[in-house]
């Protein structure tokens, strides 16, 4: 067959570039994965920057579409149809609290292109470094699964160390979203037509446009923190998922805990049950 992805541009670097954020991007991303939809006084330090007594905070998720929009176009990763491309893992490092706003210089990496028969895995990895500084701000790995790019008798991913939960789970997070999350989830940047227009979705095999699958990793991180951690962002140290079914906007997710000394391990499930965030790890530190 012939493989439109370019296998040999594995390893290969994207030129630097620079990002800003404002705190009306750290706002709107709050907003965007459900921060206050529940009580609007409750997360003022994610929502607000002028409350008396509240300093406004990010969520250390907002670093990854800070970065992710322009990646792809970047990296020569060959040409594909895009209607064929879903997220399928998001891993997140955290190495400096992520600043309510604040400049960043990226520096992205084909770090893969994975056979996976079905479809092609393709990983990057985007690292934003303090301009004055060089020291690393926060990484942000993607998988990318392209359907119909695979058997082209390449190797397969890495195992991810994850191990499956022999117990029950110490706890489970219910989290809404709204019918119009994709819509507020687009101001972000990612304005896909796979999330908005019906008939870009039809196209792409669903009834209906989807969730981003950053926004429901978003609404679950955003959860989990203020479950686990009272809210304290500052103590994030990273977090993975794997992207394993699309949400719906409006669907009720609801988040099994299961707790390994100051860190958590997590499934995702919609209101039916199934599977959407699996082999979820979230790290905390002091």
């Amino acid at each position: 067959m012939t493989v439109a992805l370019n296998i040999d541009a594995v390893g290969a670097s994207a030129e630097p570039f620079t990002v800003d954020w404002t705190e009306d991007d750290t706002i709107r991303y709050a907003l965007g994965v459900g921060a206050g939809q529940t009580d609007p006084l409750a997360e003022l330090d994610l929502t607000t920057e002028n409350t008396a007594g509240v300093a406004l905070r990010a969520l250390p998720t907002l670093g990854i579409p800070l970065v992710q929009s322009r990646l792809l176009r970047r990296l020569p990763v060959g040409d594909f149809d895009r209607t064929k491309l879903v997220h399928a893992d998001q891993s997140l490092q955290v190495h400096t609290r992520v600043a309510p706003s604040g400049s960043a210089v990226v520096h992205a990496r084909l770090d893969g292109i994975y056979d996976k028969r079905s479809g092609a895995l393709l990983v990057v990895s985007a690292q934003a470094r303090d301009p004055g500084t060089g020291r690393p701000m926060w990484t942000s790995r993607l998988g990318y699964f392209i359907r119909g790019e695979g058997g082209f008798g390449g190797a397969g991913a890495p195992p991810d160390g994850w191990a499956e939960p022999e117990i029950e789970p110490d706890q489970v997070v219910e989290t809404a979203t709204r019918p119009d999350q994709a819509l507020l989830y687009r101001l972000n940047g990612d304005r896909n037509p796979l999330h908005s227009d019906p008939a870009f979705a039809a196209r792409a095999g669903f009834p209906r446009p989807i969730l981003h699958g950053l926004c429901t990793y978003g609404v679950v991180h955003r959860a989990l923190v203020a479950s686990e951690r009272g809210g304290d962002v500052s103590l994030v140290r990273g977090m993975y998922a794997r992207f394993s079914r699309p949400v719906m906007p409006g669907t009720l997710l609801r988040t099994e805990v299961w707790r390994r000394g100051s860190d958590v391990r997590f499934r995702t499930k919609d209101a039916d049950g199934r599977t959407v965030l699996d082999r979820g790890r979230l790290a905390f530190g002091a």
